[in-house]
């Protein structure tokens, strides 16, 4: 004699099976999110070498259109 699954039984089968897929999606999610942060890493990286570039341009640029008065300073 089989033992037919009683509503219960189903409920909690189905309940597990859905708690099984929502894992399996948070699983993917959660290593989707570690592939963009580590993206985010190289682009944070890239950035700070951008801007120290263009901090030195900048910093030439500024030296060049303003000098420093040194006749004011010598006399």
């Amino acid at each position: 004699m089989q033992v037919q699954p009683t509503n219960a039984t189903q409920a909690k089968d189905r309940h597990y099976m859905q708690l099984s897929h929502s894992l399996t999606r948070l699983s993917h999610v959660v290593g989707h999110t570690a592939d963009l942060c580590e993206l985010l890493k190289v682009n944070m990286d890239a950035m700070r070498t951008l801007a120290a570039s263009h901090a030195a341009q900048f910093m030439t640029v500024a030296a060049e259109l303003n000098p420093e008065p040194e006749s004011a300073e010598e006399a």
